[in-house]
């Protein structure tokens, strides 16, 4: 596997200060994955893999709910407390990988190079007259397929709102 492009969009985001950018990156010339994000951790910078928050099913409507959420989307039921699965540690798991290494080796090397395009980043900012790149124009249209599933995911994010305002 080569990585044969990276792309990095640093965030300003002040509510979240550990994420630092987002990132595309591009394998062999072929194969695109998007959306990784280049995180502040407790023990320095690392490159989490894109991931999806995960769901479970209402038991009185059936209706797909966050696992935090603590009512339902559809029909405002009450949900159980404490759904998700449980780490070694104890902690909740509330979002799975879309995309990601097998081995360590191939870790090693994506977290290398991408963190590398970080750095040569934030050193190009520094220079007077720097322009982030605009990959938004970069990016194609998305398939009818894409745009019901972005919708679907949009209504996923929005769980819990206006139920009981």
């Amino acid at each position: 596997m080569k990585i044969t492009e990276v792309k990095v969009k640093r965030t300003e985001d002040k509510k979240n200060e550990r994420l630092r950018a987002f990132c595309t990156i591009t394998i062999d010339g072929d194969f695109v994955i998007r959306d990784l994000k280049i995180i502040e951790g407790a023990k320095g910078t690392f490159v989490a893999m894109p991931s999806r928050k995960l769901v479970d099913r209402c038991p009185s409507c059936g209706g797909k709910n966050h696992l935090r959420a603590k009512y339902c989307n559809d029909c405002g039921a009450k949900l159980a407390e404490n759904r998700a699965e449980r780490d070694e540690q104890g902690r909740a798991k509330l979002h799975a990988d879309i995309a990601h290494p097998i081995n360590s080796r191939c870790r090693e090397e994506l977290q290398r190079v991408v963190l590398g395009a970080y750095k040569e980043d934030l050193e190009h900012a520094k220079e007077a007259v720097y322009r982030p790149p605009d990959y938004e124009a970069e990016r194609p249209e998305p398939s009818e397929a894409a745009e019901a599933e972005e919708k679907e995911e949009e209504k996923d994010n929005n769980f819990g709102q206006g139920i009981f305002s």
